[in-house]
C-alpha cells in the first residue's frame, strides 16, 4: 500500500511538472529615444513627470470643461460600467476556486402500491434529511483553475487600463475641441473686422463711381471681395457652432459656471521640450498596459487549456441527519454523511480539448502581435507629436514674417493707388493675401497647441485630479 501511494505521488508530481509557465511579455525592438527634431544629436533624458491637468491646461474654462467631461461623459460612464462588469466576472471566477458549502434540508413522502412491494402490502414511507453539503470542489493539481483566475484578473486589469486610455483620449478630444473653438472665435473676429473695412471700402467705391472717379468694373471687384468675406465669415460661424455642439456633447451637456475663455495666446501650451525623450516613457501609456494585460490573459488561457488534458479531481461531500420520520430527524443515531471523490480523465472528445488548446494558442499569438503593434503605434504617435510641435513652431515663425510682409504690401498698395501709380486691383489682391495670412496664422497657432495636447495624450497623460479640484 505504501508503494502504491509513493507511485501515485510520483505520478502527480510528474504531471504537474508538465504544465508550462506562460512566456514573458515580449519586448518591442524600439530605439532608446525618439528622433531629435533639432540640429543637435538626441541625448537620453531622465523620465519627466507629466503635469497634472490643472497645470497642463491653466485656462479655468477649459479646466471646467475637462472636469465636466470626466464627470458626465456618457461614453466614459459606459467604460466605467465595463470595468465593473470585468470586476464582477473576476469575482465569479475567483469564487469558483473556493469550496462551496450550503445548508440543505429535504423531505420525501411516498406511497407504493401493493403490487409493487415485496410484502404485497401498500406502504407509505418517508425520508427526511438536514445537513451541510460541500458542493463539487475541484482540486487544482494542474493549475487550471488558478490559470483561469489569472486570466480573469488580467482581463479586469486590461479593462481598467482601457478605461484610463479612454479618459486620456477624452481629455485630449475636449482640449482640442476647446482650442478649435477658440481658434474659430479669433478667426471670426478677424473676419468681422475685415468685413467692416471692406463694407466701408465698398461704400466709398460706390460713391466714387457715382461721381465718375472710378469705373463700375472696380466697384464690382470691391463687391466681389466683400461677398467673399461674408461667405468666409458664414463658414467660420458654422464651424464654430459645430465645435460648440461637440464640446457640449463631450461634457455631457453639463452647465459650466466658469469665467470667459482665454485667447489662444493665454492657453500656456507652448512650453519647449528638449530633444532625446526616452522611448521608455511609453510604459506609462494605459493602452500599452492594457495590451500587456490582454497578453497575460491569453497566456493564462493557454495554460488552462493545457491543463484540461490532465485528470480532473472533484470532491463532493455532505453531513447531517437523516430519518424516515420527521420526529426522528434530530434523535440520537440519526447522523449521516457521504464523501464522493471523483476522477475524470479525458480519453476521446472528438478533438474538442485539442481544438480549445489550438484556439488559446492562436489567441496568444494574436495578443503578442497586438501588444507589439500597440507599442509601435505609440512610438510613432509620440514621434509625430514631437515633430509636429517643432516644425509647426518653425512654420508659425515663418507665417509671422509672411503676415508682416503682406501687411506692408497692403499698405504700400493703398498708397500707390491713392497716388495714381497703380490700379485698385493691386489693392484688392494685397488685402486678400493679408486676410488669408491672418487666418492661416491663427490656424497654425492652434495647430501647435493641439500638437502639445497630442503629445500629452501620446505619453499617457498626467495625474487626473477630482472634478472639485479643477473647478
Amino acid at each position: 500500500m505504501t508503494l502504491h501511494r509513493f507511485l501515485l505521488i510520483g505520478l502527480v508530481s510528474a504531471l504537474a511538472g508538465c504544465t508550462t509557465t506562460p512566456p514573458p511579455v515580449p519586448v518591442a525592438d524600439l530605439p532608446p529615444q525618439y528622433p531629435a527634431t533639432t540640429e543637435g544629436a538626441a541625448t537620453p533624458l531622465a523620465d519627466p513627470a507629466l503635469p497634472a491637468l490643472h497645470t497642463m491646461f491653466p485656462d479655468p474654462r477649459l479646466q471646467a470643461s475637462l472636469a465636466a467631461a470626466l464627470a458626465h461623459n456618457r461614453n466614459l460612464r459606459l467604460a466605467l460600467a465595463r470595468v465593473a462588469e470585468a470586476a464582477a466576472l473576476y469575482d465569479i471566477q475567483t469564487a469558483a476556486a473556493r469550496p462551496g458549502v450550503e445548508l440543505g434540508a429535504s423531505g420525501t413522502r411516498s406511497r407504493t402500491p401493493a403490487d409493487l412491494t415485496v410484502s404485497g402490502r401498500t406502504t407509505v414511507a418517508g425520508q427526511y434529511r438536514a445537513g451541510v453539503n460541500l458542493l463539487a470542489y475541484e482540486i487544482d493539481f494542474w493549475g487550471r483553475v488558478r490559470s483561469l483566475n489569472e486570466a480573469a484578473l488580467a482581463q479586469y486589469l486590461a479593462t481598467d487600463e482601457a478605461r484610463r486610455a479612454f479618459e486620456t483620449t477624452l481629455i485630449a478630444q475636449v482640449a482640442n475641441t476647446y482650442l478649435l473653438a477658440r481658434e474659430l472665435d479669433e478667426r471670426i473676429a478677424l473676419a468681422q473686422q475685415t468685413l467692416a473695412s471692406r463694407e466701408e471700402s465698398f461704400r466709398i467705391m460706390r460713391r466714387r463711381v457715382e461721381v465718375g472717379v472710378n469705373s463700375e468694373l472696380e466697384q464690382r471687384q470691391v463687391e466681389t471681395l466683400l461677398l467673399a468675406t461674408r461667405s468666409e465669415l458664414a463658414a467660420l460661424q458654422r464651424q464654430a457652432a459645430q465645435a460648440d455642439t461637440l464640446l457640449t456633447q463631450l461634457t455631457g451637456h453639463a452647465p459650466l459656471a466658469a469665467p470667459p475663455p482665454r485667447p489662444l495666446t493665454g492657453q500656456g501650451l507652448d512650453a519647449e521640450i528638449a530633444p532625446g525623450l526616452p522611448a521608455a516613457l511609453l510604459t506609462r501609456r494605459p493602452d500599452i498596459r492594457a495590451a500587456e494585460q490582454r497578453l497575460a490573459a491569453a497566456q493564462a488561457n493557454v495554460h488552462a487549456a493545457r491543463a484540461a488534458f490532465f485528470p480532473n479531481i472533484v470532491l463532493t461531500a455532505s453531513g447531517g441527519t437523516a430519518s424516515a420520520g420527521l420526529d426522528g430527524l434530530f434523535q440520537a443515531g440519526s447522523g449521516s454523511w457521504s464523501f464522493t471523490p471523483s476522477l475524470r480523465m479525458p480519453l476521446f472528445d472528438g478533438g474538442r480539448t485539442r481544438a480549445n488548446l489550438n484556439l488559446a494558442e492562436a489567441r496568444q499569438i494574436a495578443a503578442v502581435a497586438d501588444y507589439e503593434a500597440t507599442v509601435q503605434t505609440a512610438f510613432r504617435e509620440v514621434a509625430d507629436a514631437l515633430a509636429s510641435r517643432h516644425w509647426l513652431s518653425r512654420q508659425l515663425a515663418e507665417q509671422d514674417a509672411l503676415l508682416r510682409a503682406e501687411s506692408e504690401r497692403a499698405r504700400l498698395a493703398s498708397l500707390r493707388y491713392e497716388r495714381g501709380a497703380s490700379s485698385y486691383l493691386d489693392v484688392l489682391d494685397a488685402q486678400r493675401a493679408q486676410f488669408a495670412a491672418e487666418q492661416a496664422r491663427v490656424q497654425l497657432l492652434r495647430a501647435g497647441m493641439s500638437a502639445t495636447v497630442e503629445l500629452y495624450k501620446a505619453l499617457g497623460g498626467g495625474p487626473q485630479p477630482d472634478s472639485e479640484e479643477m473647478q
